[in-house]
C-alpha cells in the first residue's frame, strides 16, 4: 500500500500524530493492509519515532482501539446528560445515534468489528480491547433497557445489539439503501414490543 497523506496537525505531538494517522489508515484500508512505513509517513514522522512510542504495530492497533472504546463510553455519557432521568428518551436517543452511524455514507462499518475480523488471534493485544468494549456496550444497553422498564431487559439489549451489529455489516454488503436503511424503524418496533 502506498502512503496516503492524512490530515494531521503538525502542532500535535508525534505520538498523537501517529495515532491520528493510524486511525484514519486502519479504518479506510484495514489493519493488515497498512504498514508502519505508511503510518509514519502519513504522520509526518519516521519508523524510529513510531517505535519509540509503541513497542510494536500490535500495540499501536490496541491503542487505536482503546481510543475508539473511550469515544463509545463518551456517547453513553452524552445520552444520559442530554436526557437526565428519562431512560426511555435515552433509549430513543441511542437508536437515533446508532441510525446516524449506520446511514453515514463514509462508514465502513464498526471499526471494532472490522478489527475483530482481521485479528482472530486471542493473544493479540487488541482482542481484549475489542471484546471488553463490545461487552461494555451490550452491558450499558441492558442497564438502560432495565431502567426503561423492559420486562426482559437482557433480551431487549441482545436484540438491539444484534440489530446494530447486523445493520453495520449490512451497509458494507448491500449499501446504505439496502435493509439497513430501516434500522431505526426496526429498532423502534423491537423497543415498543418490550416496553408496553
Amino acid at each position: 500500500m502506498t502512503a496516503t497523506k492524512v490530515e494531521v496537525s503538525e502542532r500535535l505531538p508525534p505520538r498523537d500524530r501517529i495515532i491520528v494517522a493510524a486511525r484514519d489508515l486502519f479504518y479506510r484500508h484495514g489493519i493488515r493492509a497498512v504498514g508502519v512505513d505508511a503510518i509514519a509517513e502519513a504522520a509526518g514522522t519516521n519508523k524510529m519515532t513510531l517505535y519509540r512510542h509503541f513497542d510494536s504495530k500490535d500495540e499501536l492497533v490496541a491503542e487505536y482501539l482503546r481510543g475508539l472504546a473511550m469515544e463509545k463510553h463518551d456517547v453513553w455519557s452524552a445520552l444520559e446528560t442530554a436526557n437526565p432521568d428519562d431512560p426511555r428518551a435515552q433509549l430513543e436517543a441511542w437508536l437515533v445515534e446508532a441510525a446516524r452511524n449506520v446511514s453515514d455514507p463514509k462508514s465502513r462499518g464498526c471499526a471494532l468489528a472490522n478489527a475483530a475480523v482481521e485479528l482472530p488471534e486471542k493473544g493479540h493485544p487488541a482482542r481484549c480491547v475489542i471484546e471488553q468494549c463490545k461487552q461494555d456496550g451490550r452491558g450499558n444497553l441492558a442497564a438502560l433497557c432495565r431502567k426503561a422498564g423492559a420486562q426482559k431487559p437482557e433480551l431487549l439489549a441482545d436484540q438491539l445489539f444484534m440489530l446494530l451489529e447486523g445493520a453495520l455489516v449490512c451497509t458494507q454488503s448491500t449499501g446504505h439503501s439496502g435493509p439497513a436503511c430501516n434500522f431505526i424503524e426496526a429498532g423502534r418496533a423491537i423497543v415498543a414490543a418490550h416496553l408496553r
